[in-house]
């Protein structure tokens, strides 16, 4: 049996209508994802249910050295008063075995340690011989092995201890990341087009005179990819190779630089127009470590622009100026940006079609000459306005100020010219 065919005709069909309607280009929502480091260069990650505490026994230096400043001075506080009252504790034992706590001494008897009667003043004889002040009123005599051991033993406990917490206080106080805070970046990340191609650019500045040695930049790009497999990457960092060095990366930081990442095709941003970037949730880490001139240590400094803080079509200011032959710096210019023209393509989509550049660049300039007409109109209503012997000379600072007009010939034109002249 033929199917029957229907009374309204296919093409005035809800399909048919439906077909024909002009759809918009659906991008998805964004999705607020935490950054992973933040702009002042801290990690955002938390260890949870870590097993195997002893670990950071393990290795106490370090554990004491990440401890927070007031922990650590509980810490260095509590350390020596304990060793002061282990060791009053000894000083008392020792007294007690020799019996110099008896009231019913003989006096020709001689004590191990003179004046010490009580548990007060073993612990003032304590800390007299682990931090060596040595009043003259307390003395350890010859009369007592035991206690001319523990002497000894004494000393030896305090001067590790000193070392190990005078260590500890000294390495805090010149932990390499207090020299970061005069390393600065940007506060925004910007891509344009440099040298016809588009680039990631960022600026990193030193405010100190002491210079950074060796000092090298690294970019990655850390974003949640799925294998082909389907294995879920939540972090997945990929390296950036910048324009400063082909290996290693060097930068000689002695003023502010742009740090500069040709979008080719080993790019990972090679395929993001300017819309898909802002519906994208990668994140740029910028990495800059060297060597401090003055202490010789190394030190890093990072930070890390989201999709938000990425402006596309803007160039950094200059911000170097040259004044009575020194370099003058001005860092109240340092993030500030301009808006340049730049398409709003891919960098695939640009080196699949070459022209978008152009068409771009010619549209930028035909609005500057736009620009520039209006700024001449306005100049010539103003000199008009105000009349008097000075017209004549405003019109013709006016009519030199006109913009040059340009005509543009085809072949045939330019052969029927020719054959007029």
């Amino acid at each position: 049996m033929l199917a029957r065919k229907s009374i309204i005709p296919e093409e005035f069909a809800l399909p048919g209508l439906v077909s024909r309607i002009h759809r918009k280009p659906v991008f998805r929502d964004k999705i607020n994802k935490a950054r992973f480091i933040a702009k002042s260069g801290s990690c955002n990650l938390a260890h949870k249910n870590i097993r195997e505490q002893g670990r950071f026994l393990q290795d106490v230096f370090t554990t004491l050295v990440d401890l927070k400043w007031r922990f650590t001075l509980v810490i260095f506080t509590m350390t020596f008063l304990c060793s002061w009252l282990l060791f009053a504790m000894v000083w008392w034992l020792v007294a007690f075995g020799h019996g110099d706590l008896e009231t019913t001494r003989k006096g020709d008897i001689q004590q191990c340690v003179t004046n010490v009667k009580s548990f007060t003043s073993a612990f003032l004889f304590s800390i007299e011989v682990q931090v060596t002040i040595g009043f003259g009123h307390r003395m350890i005599t010859e009369q007592c092995p035991t206690a001319i051991a523990v002497l000894i033993f004494q000393n030896i406990a305090g001067l590790i201890i000193n070392a190990i917490m005078l260590g500890c206080i000294f390495m805090k106080t010149a932990q390499s990341h207090r020299r970061a805070e005069t390393l600065i970046f940007s506060r925004n990340a910007v891509i344009a087009v440099r040298n016809n191609r588009l680039c990631f650019m960022t600026r990193v500045g030193d405010l100190r005179k002491s210079m950074i040695i060796g000092a090298a930049v690294r970019l990655q790009v850390v974003r949640k990819t799925t294998t082909p497999e389907g294995e879920v990457i939540p972090i997945h960092q990929i390296d950036v190779q910048t324009d400063s060095a082909a290996a290693s990366n060097s930068i000689f930081l002695l003023a502010p630089l742009i740090i500069c990442h040709t979008i080719d095709k080993d790019s990972p941003l090679y395929d993001l127009s300017a819309m898909e970037l802002q519906c994208s949730d990668l994140e740029v880490i910028v990495i800059l470590e060297g060597v401090v001139e003055t202490t010789g240590i190394t030190t890093q400094a990072r930070t890390s622009y989201i999709t938000d803080e990425i402006q596309w079509g803007h160039r950094f200011v200059p911000i170097v100026t040259e004044e009575d032959g020194v370099y003058s710096v001005d860092y109240s210019k340092f993030g500030n940006t301009v808006k340049v023209a730049t398409p709003r393509c891919s960098a695939r989509e640009l080196d699949e079609k070459p022209s978008i550049l152009i068409q771009t660049l010619q549209k930028s300039e035909l609005s500057h000459q736009n620009s520039l007409r209006k700024r001449n109109s306005m100049r010539r209503n103003n000199s008009m306005r105000k009349g008097g012997g000075n017209s004549g000379s405003m019109r013709r600072n006016n009519s030199a100020l006109a913009i040059p007009k340009v005509q543009f010939f085809t072949p045939e034109t330019l052969a029927q010219n020719v054959a007029i002249t």
